[in-house]
């Protein structure tokens, strides 16, 4: 029988690491470690970590974010820095790009529809 009500949480979830591209890199070594909750036609949803660095993003998908601990900053094209940390929420929307910056490692929870 399927769940129908699932709690986002590291328990019983295999970890996935990653980094980004190496050409999307501008500082640091980001490591990002995801645990992926829910993955159903098209819907991502999980827990994300992210050691300090900082990249170039690109957004197709649409993402859900909620911030858990740390400090980053996302800055859009035309230069916009947003500070997020522990309890922001906010939502990214496909054509977004710029960079994030993880300043203090950042655990996020996410909704990602594509």
């Amino acid at each position: 029988m399927t769940e129908k009500l699932v709690f986002l949480s590291h328990a019983g979830v295999e970890a996935e690491t990653a980094r980004p591209a190496p050409d999307t890199v501008i500082s640091g070594d980001p490591e990002f470690t995801t645990w992926n909750v829910e993955e159903h036609d098209g819907l991502f949803c999980g827990i994300w970590q992210s050691t300090p660095g900082k990249w170039k993003i690109s957004y197709d998908e649409w993402e859900y974010c909620r911030i858990l601990s740390g400090v980053s900053v996302l800055t859009d094209a035309d230069g916009t820095a947003r500070i997020v940390r522990g309890g922001d929420s906010f939502v990214i929307r496909p054509g977004f790009e710029g960079t994030w910056e993880v300043l203090e490692t950042t655990v996020k929870d996410y909704v990602v529809r594509l």
